[in-house]
């Protein structure tokens, strides 16, 4: 994953789509061009219920839309630029970081998104559902207090590619099918086989489709970046 996708929906859809309390009091909308270091929207799970929490049943989990920073700044950093280094988790090896292992076991999130950007021979490609569905992306988040205000960041998890997706780029995001999105957030549930790499089924719902150059702008966004441009010869 080169570190870039689109979530163009509104809050209020992601959080009609996940099921969520939207918890993100403005401080993110949608964005065709997300990029590392910018706030994204991500859904997370509360802690269980209260006895002083009439308003969810004991022991629940209610989903929350939360803004998040995206490159993650584990609890002992000097600084919050140490995040840009740690935008994606490698599945292979995340349970053993130990900036990673902490966040795996108690802080996982669903990254919403509409698809991807992959570079291949400096064309990037989108990769998004052929039917228009919402994709979850598997995330970890962490919280980052040194500094004179509270930081909530994370990192996307990437695996191998699989299928067709090989002829883009060797690296994914792992996703989470929505049957699964609320064992994701629990973290009493082993995670051991939610990291398996995303099914060949899951990949072939996804449609590869080559766009614009101004995607690479980070300052560009709007969904003209993810209109498919035809390349000079057909690769897909």
């Amino acid at each position: 994953m080169c570190g870039r996708y689109a979530a163009g929906r509104s809050t209020d859809e992601l959080a009609d789509a996940f099921d969520a309390v939207d918890r993100t009091a403005d401080e993110v909308g949608a964005s065709f061009n997300v990029a590392p270091g910018t706030a994204v929207r991500a859904v997370v799970a509360s802690p269980p219920a209260q006895p002083d929490q009439p308003d969810q049943p004991g022991g629940s989990r209610r989903r929350e839309l939360r803004a998040l920073r995206w490159g993650l700044v584990p609890p002992w950093a000097d600084r919050p630029q140490v995040g840009a280094r740690m935008i994606n988790a490698r599945v292979e090896t995340v349970a053993g970081k130990p900036v990673f292992r902490g966040p795996l076991a108690a802080r996982r999130c669903l990254v919403p998104a509409d698809g991807w950007f992959e570079w291949r021979d400096r064309r990037p490609y989108f990769i998004t559902p052929d039917d228009g569905s919402v994709l979850a992306l598997a995330g970890l988040y962490e919280h980052w207090n040194r500094g004179p205000e509270p930081l909530t960041s994370c990192a996307i998890i990437t695996t191998a590619a699989v299928g067709r997706l090989t002829e883009v780029h060797d690296r994914m995001p792992l996703l989470i099918p929505a049957a699964r999105w609320s064992e994701w957030l629990d973290p009493d549930c082993p995670v051991e086989e939610l990291l398996a790499p995303s099914s060949l089924a899951m990949v072939a719902r996804l449609a590869i489709r080559p766009v614009g150059p101004a995607v690479g702008d980070v300052r560009r966004d709007g969904r003209e970046l993810i209109v498919e441009v035809p390349p000079p010869s057909t690769l897909f």
